[in-house]
């Protein structure tokens, strides 16, 4: 069941939230860890819809590449055991070993890969921003909106839009790009972003945007 299915979006639209923060001048995509870790059935942290969040990842970033756009992926890796990078965090979630470096569950799928002039960030925490200069990188690119899929609702896609927003930038998830490892923690989480934090798009509506519709405004990617 959705979380807006019973009365809060009109509750928290009179409470003045759910507004939109819109297309800007210059969209990337940013897909957020699509790796093995999620897609494959033999991992602890596989989720049942992550093949349809990736198909549509996929998608995002074949739509963006044919724009000029700049694409970014991300993925968490340890080149040490996760405890000495992380050493709460990974008392919290062990699950982390997933992403040493040596583990094949920290490769990107088959499914969508990045392709030749896309951006691969490297990163410990859940935020795609936290350490790992991509607001640097975006802003060098002239980037003012960033087009957000990837694993999962409720953690790293989640604190990566966050962490857009309060660096400048306009933050949209799309809906069919995210995945979690339940329909309510996925739900729940595109609610609140969606009233607070970001714009929760279709990928139909992303697709249209990065392929013209909202990008003729900016300028093409040259490097």
């Amino acid at each position: 069941m959705s979380a807006a299915s019973d009365g809060l979006d009109e509750d928290y639209r009179a409470a003045g939230f759910g507004r939109r923060v819109g297309w800007g001048r210059r969209p990337a995509v940013l897909l957020v860890d699509p790796v093995r870790a999620y897609a494959d059935p033999d991992s602890p942290l596989f989720l049942r819809t992550a093949a349809d969040a990736l198909a549509a990842m996929e998608r995002l970033a074949r739509t963006a590449r044919r724009a000029g756009l700049p694409v970014v992926f991300t993925a968490v890796r340890y080149a040490r055991e996760p405890a000495l990078h992380v050493p709460h965090f990974h008392r919290k979630v062990p699950g982390l070993d997933a992403f040493r470096a040596d583990s094949p569950h920290g490769r990107f799928t088959a499914v969508c890969p990045p392709a030749l002039g896309d951006d691969t960030v490297y990163k410990h925490y859940p935020s795609a921003f936290f350490g790992t200069g991509l607001h640097d990188r975006l802003t060098s690119y002239g980037v003012d909106t960033v087009v957000i899929g990837g694993f999962s609702t409720s953690g790293c896609v989640r604190a990566s839009a966050l962490d857009a927003l309060q660096h400048g930038f306009r933050p949209l998830v799309v809906r069919e790009a995210v995945a979690d490892r339940d329909a309510a923690p996925h739900e729940a989480n595109l609610f609140d972003l969606d009233a607070k934090y970001a714009d929760v798009v279709s990928l139909g509506e992303a697709c249209a945007a990065l392929g013209g519709g909202q990008r003729t405004r900016g300028q093409p990617r040259t490097g």
